[in-house]
């Protein structure tokens, strides 16, 4: 910001931020505003605000009643947002137990696991798997950083949908993947008849 603001000017646009970015965390706030850390805290106390935890959880609770094709444990990382059948978002805070133990780079199966499970998680049904991926790694992830996967429907042909996944640090892409996800009927009539032949 380029002049400095008064304490209700700050508070106003640290509102708008918030609402606009619910993601963002104090310590980004605070470079933002060019003001210390409690001074955010402070403000967001004020206006009753939450940190960015809770405000992901509140964010949070709303999406998981929704889903159908998967149980809640199985979504890696937070659904914070789904329009079934058309979009989702979740995120995923990194931490050490993910990363290569000298480079502290995030292993890229758990980038993947993400962008999968979110993308079976926006079709409205109550089987949906993975056929097909296309994915890019586009850069590295390191241990700390919160992923942010949103998923878009690209299109849909019977039960055949195509979905694609990107997933940023911040504003910078770091995964891209056009995923293929069967549907519905085809695929129970396929997962009877094989538990049958056994």
């Amino acid at each position: 910001m380029g002049k400095k603001l008064s304490k209700a000017e700050r508070q106003k646009a640290l509102k708008e931020k918030i609402e606009e970015n619910p993601f963002l965390i104090d310590q980004e706030l605070a470079k933002i505003f060019g003001v210390s850390i409690q001074t955010i805290r402070l403000d967001r106390l004020e206006l009753n605000i939450p940190e960015v935890r809770k405000r992901i959880r509140n964010l949070a609770k709303d999406s998981y009643s929704k889903v159908k094709s998967v149980s809640n444990s199985e979504i890696i990382g937070e659904l914070i947002d789904i329009e079934l059948n058309k979009s989702g978002t979740s995120i995923l805070e990194t931490n050490e137990d993910m990363g290569l133990t000298d480079s502290r780079i995030v292993r890229g199966h758990h980038i993947f696991a993400q962008a999968n499970s979110l993308a079976v998680a926006i079709i409205d049904t109550d089987l949906a798997l993975t056929g097909l991926t296309k994915t890019k790694f586009e850069c590295p992830v390191h241990v700390g950083e919160r992923l942010i996967a949103e998923a878009v429907v690209q299109s849909k042909k019977d039960e055949k949908f195509q979905i694609e996944v990107t997933t940023k640090v911040k504003q910078d892409r770091v995964f891209n993947g056009e995923f293929i996800i069967f549907s519905g009927g085809r695929l129970n009539g396929e997962v009877k008849k094989r538990a049958d032949s056994r």
